[in-house]
Order: structure tokens, then sequence, then C-alpha cells
């Protein structure tokens, strides 16, 4: 949105760093007063929490200075990438309320990146290893020891050329050569000695098939793409830091090429978002897929958005956190908490109230007449009347929470007990009298009566107890399946434990309860309706979910317990 459009609220917030260096940038009148950014995936894996942080930013800022957000994927590299993390970027960038202005790849740039590559190569300025990936390592010294040239950093350049172009054949042999930028091996910044700029890759790509087999590396595709496509800013995370000088050196060579010096891309990096009890390398969320540590990329325990959306969390609640932490200089773990406490304040104004027993136990109405049934009407949300009411069905029969009932009680202890009343919501006062237990001496059925005056809605029937409990009907509800989440892992921060990861998963991260009872309305329920289970937590229908077999992922609690538990 531009200035005008701005709300109160947004008006007022501190500007961040990157803003404010974007604010100047538009005063000075650089780049003809132009905003555009991108976001630059690897479509190698799902986008996760992390990635969430970076698309607020790069699309913010353009729609903030009215600008244009272009998404850009970056699929240089054919082993690790396809259609399926595409599609699913795609997804989640959808999902979060962003909508770019093209959508480009670095394979766009194939053609133009490797003529670049011959043009640093007749200026001297590139050339050819065969040396092993262990030899270059060994020769690029330590940041206080400078390294050594490699024996064919003088190659002619003719023959540089030949090899170049040989590298791009079905006959060329992976890891047999490189193309390496000559820059500085004396250099203190390790990224400016002799930086590999091209290697041998033989796998179809998803995009250009069997078109190339030479790719370029990360760094030097990504400032020229930017180049290419007229980025103005290039905002990217802190690891990026040590990057930039080697970004604004091809940028320079590309200005060269191209005899222009009015226009080039800033990059400005900001800090990564880490969670505690989380971990966010792509690598290690891989294998936990293909290993079947969990269901898959959208499994609800993962940082993924795909896997956050099946969870039940909302996109507005993702962007409200993400701006609650903000964008610095340094790195920081943040707390999980932060974001299931954001999770929970948007689901509290969206979310459909509904009544399900997790686990149940019968409690009989004793004088309520045998076959009757009524439909008592539920608010679906207080928090926004415009959302209705539905009914549920009352009868004599029915299910409460078994923790919601103890036969000998603590004197502050506001819920079923003999001789005390309680109000079932949205129905009657009913007193406990009593309940049947089993030979184990578990209790198998609770005994109440009902005060046929006391009907919720009715006049002179709201006189005050202590306790409200919800209750679904044993005669009309169903049977689900409901799935309860913990943290994946079992350490605060997983990426700094030198054990292996695996070694750190939470064997108690999934738990599943499968004698749940909902009542009708929460079964008709889909997939993205955000449900508030009364007096439980926040649920969302799970897409494995059907009428012959519901399944309910929980989202959250309705208080942060966790900590509580954890201490």
């Amino acid at each position: 949105m531009t200035e005008k459009e701005m709300t109160p609220t947004e008006e007022k917030r501190s500007l961040s760093f990157v803003e404010q260096m974007v604010e100047n940038d538009l005063a000075e009148g650089k780049n003809g007063g132009r905003i555009q950014t991108r976001f630059p995936p690897e479509p190698n894996g799902y986008l996760h929490i992390g990635h969430a942080k970076a698309i607020c930013m790069d699309f913010g800022i353009a729609e903030r200075y009215g600008g244009v957000c272009n998404l850009r994927f970056d699929d240089t590299n054919p082993s690790k990438e396809n259609n399926e993390y595409v599609e699913n970027i795609l997804n989640d960038i959808s999902w979060l309320g962003f909508h770019w202005g093209n959508v480009y790849y670095a394979s766009d740039y194939f053609q133009q990146l490797w003529d670049f590559a011959v043009w640093l190569i007749k200026k001297g300025l590139a050339y050819i290893d065969e040396q092993t990936s262990e030899e270059i390592a060994k020769q690029k010294g330590t940041p206080t020891t400078p390294g050594v040239a490699s024996p064919y950093r003088d190659r002619p350049v003719e023959e540089n050329l030949r090899l170049f172009a040989s590298m791009n054949t079905p006959e060329a042999v992976e890891g047999s050569m490189v193309l390496r930028a000559k820059l500085d091996m004396a250099n203190p910044n390790m990224h400016f000695r002799d930086p590999i700029m091209y290697r041998i890759i033989h796998t179809p790509h998803h995009r250009t098939g069997t078109q190339w087999h030479a790719y370029p590396m990360y760094d030097f595709a990504h400032g020229q793409s930017d180049y290419f496509e007229g980025v103005t800013h290039s905002i990217c995370t802190l690891e990026f830091v040590p990057h930039r000088p080697l970004y604004d050196k091809f940028i320079d060579f590309l200005q060269e090429k191209d005899g222009q010096t009015d226009y080039r891309p800033r990059q400005i990096e900001f800090n990564r978002l880490n969670l505690t009890y989380t971990m966010m390398s792509k690598r290690k969320l891989l294998a936990l897929v293909e290993e079947k540590k969990v269901s898959g990329w959208d499994d609800p325990r993962m940082p993924t958005l795909s896997g956050m959306r099946r969870r039940g969390y909302s996109p507005e609640s993702v962007r409200k956190f993400i701006d609650s932490i903000g964008y610095t200089k340094f790195d920081a773990l943040n707390d999980m908490a932060l974001l299931e406490a954001a999770v929970r304040e948007d689901l509290n104004y969206r979310s459909l109230r509904v009544s399900a027993v997790l686990n149940p136990v019968k409690l009989i109405i004793t004088n309520y007449p045998d076959g009757e049934e009524e439909m008592m009407t539920a608010i679906n949300n207080p928090e926004n009347e415009a959302d209705g009411t539905h009914e549920i069905p009352f009868t004599k029969n029915l299910w409460i929470e078994r923790d919601d009932f103890m036969e000998e009680a603590p004197k502050k202890f506001f819920r079923m007990t003999p001789g005390k009343e309680v109000r079932l919501k949205n129905a009657y006062i009913v007193m406990c009298t009593g309940c049947k237990k089993n030979a184990d001496g578990e209790v198998e059925e609770i005994y109440a009566e009902y005060d046929p005056e006391s009907k919720s809605g009715k006049e002179g029937a709201n006189r005050k107890v202590k306790g409200t409990l919800h209750w679904v009907s044993a005669d009309h509800c169903e049977k689900a399946e409901v799935r309860i989440y913990d943290r994946l892992f079992n350490v605060e921060d997983p990426s700094a434990d030198e054990r292996d990861f695996r070694e750190l998963l939470n064997p108690e991260s999934l738990r599943v309860l499968d004698t749940c009872y909902v009542e009708p309305y929460a079964a008709e329920r889909q997939p993205g309706e955000y449900l508030q289970f009364q007096r439980i937590g926040y649920f969302m229908a799970d897409p494995d979910s059907s009428r012959e077999h519901l399944v309910f992922n929980k989202t959250a609690s309705l208080k942060d317990t966790w900590a509580k538990i954890k201490n």
C-alpha cells in the first residue's frame, strides 16, 4: 500500500532500519525513485517460518513505498529442485496474503549468465580450474593466512574458453573442472579468493531439461539476476553480509560490460528468524521427511508454512508475530511462546465456538424425559456478532470431560461433584447425584438431575452457579480423532546442539486421541475453518478428515500452559 493508504496504526509505528535506508535512497533519487524488491527462494524444499520473515520484508517494502516485489526462483542446482517445491512456494506466499508482480527464474538468465562468464574469461578475470574440490579448499587458506594461487590460474584465454565450452557438454565429467573468478587470493574476505562461478551437473533441470550441463553458483547468479531484473533493493539475511563485497564486485563488472552507471541494486541484510525448540535447516527438515520422522513437509509439527496452515495457524497471526519481533542487525532466538500467543490472540477473534469432548465419560440426566430432544442455541463467536448462531442437540444421555468430574472434590473444584450444581453450557443447570464405577474403580457413568426452569436464555433462569461445563449429546454426536501436538524437538536450541539432530526429537511430539466426540455442527467444518473447542483450545479439521473418519488438529491451547509444564 502507499503512504496515503496506510492506517493510523501503521503510520505511527517506528520504521525498521531497512525502511529508513529505503526512504533515504528515495530522498536521494537513487534508481530514478523506483522501488523494486524480490523474494528469491530456492525450490529445494518447502518454505518455513524463517522465510515468512523475508517474505514480509520483501513484499512489505514494495507495498509500503508503492513499488513492486517479484518472485524469483533460484533454480541453479537441478539435483535438489523440482516443481512440487515451486508450486508449494506459490501457495504459501498467496496464503500469507502477498501478491507478486512477476514470476521469474534464475534459469531465465542462464544464457545471459553464460555470456557474462565468457566476457569475464576474455577479460582475463576468470579461468578453468581442474583441481579437486578438496585441493581448492585447502589452497584458499584462512581469514588470517593468504590463499595459494591455483596452478591453472594463468591459463591462456583461448584455452579457458575452450574448456568452459566443454563443461557444457554431456561428455563433461562432474567434478572434473570448475570456472573460477580471478580476484584476490590474499583478500581477508574468503569469498574473494577466486570464487567458483560454474560447476558441472548432469541432473536434468526441472525447466530446461538437458539443455545445460554447467550451472552457475549462487554467488554468481544471485546479484546478476537482481541486476538483469532491475531490482533496487536486494534484502536478505545476515549470513550474506560477507557475500556483499562479491555481490557488488560482480555488479561492477556488469556495469563495465554494459557501459552504464545509472543503476545498481543495493544489498541490505537483516537478522534471521530463529525459534526455540525448532530447526530451520531445509537439509535437516528434508531428512525428517525422507526418513519418515514426520508425516511430510506439511506435518503440523514442522516449522513450514504448510505445516502451520494445516495445524490451524492463520496467516494474519504469522504476520503479526513477525511484525512484533521486528528486524535488526543482530541474530536472536525467539521464544515459540511468542508465536503461539499471536496465534491465540488472532484465533480468539476469528474462531467458531463448537463443543467437543476429548476424554469422555457418560453423563445421564435421570429426570430428563426418555426419547426427548431439544435444540439449544449456541453463539458461533462472541467476538463477532455477524457470525451468528447454530443449534446443538440436547438429550438425556450426554458426554462430558472425565476431568470435569470428581467424586470427592476439593473446596475450589467448581466442576461436577455429588451434591453441587453446575451449568451445562447453552442448556440447563444440573446437580450431580452420584456415579457408577466398574470393577477397577473407574467411573463409567455419572448421574445428575436437571432444573427444567434453568434453560439458558429463559427469563429468570440465570441464577448463578460457579461452574459451566461443555458437553455433547451421546445420541447425536460424532466420533472423531484428535491429534495433540507438542514441540518437535526437546531442547531449546537444537541448531546449537552438537548431537545428531535426530537424537533431539521429542518422542511425545504427537499424541492421538481416538475416542473423542464432537457436536454435529463441528463435524461439518472443513479444513481452513478456524474452530475453538470450548474450554479446550483452538482446532482445525485436518485434510485427512472425512465424514466417515473425522480428524482434527489441535492448533493451540486457550492459555500458555506449556511454559508452566516446562518449569
